[in-house]
């Protein structure tokens, strides 16, 4: 972008080592978003197969053996889906939550919205006021998906960032395993306190990410796109620890302050703008945005954690709520090796191995599951092992990295916009998955009835990972936010670990930002 200025050092907060760890301790708080998230998510594949729920839900079937009561396929697709439903609006409503409430209120609100769903679901007894509810508390997981790795990405010094953003993941991970266990130990209850209880213990949730985040300071970022530059020194100084008129604290302002002006300058500002062709690339980023939060969930993994109990069930598991349990903390456990390796290995290099691994992990599933009886202990162990192994591969890299490029590959200008839209796109996909696996998967007359065979069609959209990231994913590991600006514009993702290497050189040797980018513009990495 003409004019622009590229931040030298290390980042937000990085050149105040006195106190930069309360910074990142901030900003790694609101991380606990991803509760709400996976603890929801969760919840859900259990509820809607304990006695009581589908006795209050459903209709009697005394032919079904497993079953004195069950809901149809279409109201099992609608429960679990109309929540995919509400998240894809409440990401579109982020954008301007974000823009003019900020990242940190626009938190706070989304959970009061959060809350209110989660009262309707726990006071209702006829379908049509759950399914309400599942829809309000969508809205308000929607809008945290999206606000919460925005507050990350502008609030987190850059030698960090992945490592924070990829908390969130983690903390979806664990409220997915905390659903499971609290699933576990109330399902067998005979009144409505086995179903209440899990949904209800969500307003705790709820109201520890609201109360923390009403204390920790607003994005710097958002308050500069403001005009508030005195507010954004605070915000910063408790960020790094140092004086809001501390020299680095006022350049590090300046610097994205030049940035923002930069872009202001090319006039992007609308949705629209987040499509046209530019300099800055906007519409490849917007597109490569909205397709990895899309692949994410074609790479099938809430199949698992929507479907897990069920489908185990299905395929002879006895006891089906413990291995969605044991599933639960290979994914918790799997999280951390992606926050340590999205720093040590890079974006890049993890989301291409990762889905490698995944594919062939699916394929064998789709394999073993078609050629061995559901009555073959030694084949369901196997069938359940890689499982685990598919679920570690993405917990260490495509469910947290993806994220993490949400987060950071967008500039200032119309970051919420184009951040909104791509997380969107994850709910959109994921909402189509939930709402289609029934029929794929469920025996009976219109549905497929593919069982484990639909573990082919996620092993060929894993195997179509590979190929998005091979020429969409450029390498971003250790880049401030407006470095990534450049790197858009004057290399490939081929060619990006070659000018992520200029931009660290250019930084050693005391170069200015800007002379970099004169040269940059002509020469192409």
């Amino acid at each position: 972008m003409p004019g622009g200025a590229i931040a030298v050092g290390d980042g937000l907060g990085a050149n105040a080592p006195k106190n930069r760890f309360a910074g990142i301790l901030m900003t790694a708080f609101a991380a606990f978003g991803g509760i709400l998230f996976g603890y929801d998510t969760g919840t859900i594949s259990g509820v809607k197969v304990m006695p009581d729920w589908l006795h209050t839900f459903g209709h009697p079937t005394p032919d079904d053996p497993k079953f004195s009561y069950n809901i149809t396929t279409g109201q099992e697709s609608l429960v679990v889906s109309i929540l995919s439903a509400g998240t894809f609006f409440g990401a579109l409503l982020a954008a301007p939550m974000a823009d003019y409430v900020g990242r940190k209120w626009g938190i706070v609100a989304s959970c009061l919205v959060f809350s209110v769903g989660v009262a309707m679901q726990t006071a209702a007894t006829e379908m049509p006021l759950f399914a309400v509810g599942r829809v309000f508390a969508g809205l308000g997981v929607g809008l945290v998906s999206c606000l919460i790795p925005m507050y990350q990405s502008e609030c987190s010094p850059k030698w960090i960032r992945g490592a924070v953003v990829s908390l969130y993941q983690w903390a979806i991970t664990i409220g997915l395993l905390l659903a499971a266990v609290v699933n576990n130990a109330t399902q067998n209850r005979d009144n409505h306190s086995s179903y209440r209880i899990p949904i209800a213990i969500q307003f705790v949730w709820a109201a520890v990410l609201a109360g923390g985040m009403a204390f920790l300071p607003e994005s710097p970022r958002w308050l500069i796109k403001r005009g508030r530059l005195d507010a954004a020194a605070a915000a910063m100084s408790r960020l790094t620890g140092a004086s809001p008129n501390d020299p680095v604290v006022r350049e590090e302002i300046r610097l994205i302050a030049d940035n923002l002006e930069a872009e202001r300058a090319l006039g992007e500002t609308s949705y629209l703008d987040c499509f046209r062709p530019s300099s800055n690339k906007i519409a490849f980023r917007t597109w490569t945005g909205i397709a990895i939060q899309g692949w994410q969930q074609l790479t099938g993994i809430n199949f698992i954690f929507y479907y897990g109990t069920t489908f185990f069930l299905a395929s002879g598991i006895k006891d089906p709520f413990l291995i969605t349990i044991a599933t639960n903390v290979v994914n918790v456990g799997m999280t951390l090796p992606g926050i340590y390796g999205v720093e040590k290995f890079g974006r890049r290099s993890l989301l291409i191995w990762g889905a490698v691994g995944m594919c062939v992990c699916e394929f064998i599933v789709a394999i073993v599951g078609v050629t061995v009886s559901v009555d073959n202990i030694a084949g369901q162990k196997v069938l359940i092992a890689f499982v685990c192994i598919y679920i570690a591969f993405f917990a260490s890299t495509w469910g947290p990295i993806a994220w993490v490029i949400t987060g950071e590959i967008f500039p200032l200008q119309v970051r919420a916009k184009a951040m909104s839209l791509s997380v969107a796109s994850n709910w959109l996909w994921n909402w189509a998955i939930s709402f289609m696996t029934p029929y794929l998967v469920n025996p009976g007359a219109g549905n497929a009835d593919l069982q484990v065979k639909v573990f082919f069609i996620w092993g060929s959209t894993c195997a179509c990972c590979i190929l998005f990231t091979l020429f969409c994913i450029p390498e971003t590991k250790g880049l401030s936010l407006e470095q990534i600006d450049l790197m858009y514009q004057n290399s490939t993702p081929f060619t990006s670990h070659k000018y992520r290497a200029r931009l660290f050189a250019d930084e050693e040797v005391g170069h200015a930002g800007k002379g970099h980018h004169d040269e940059g513009s002509e020469e192409k990495v």
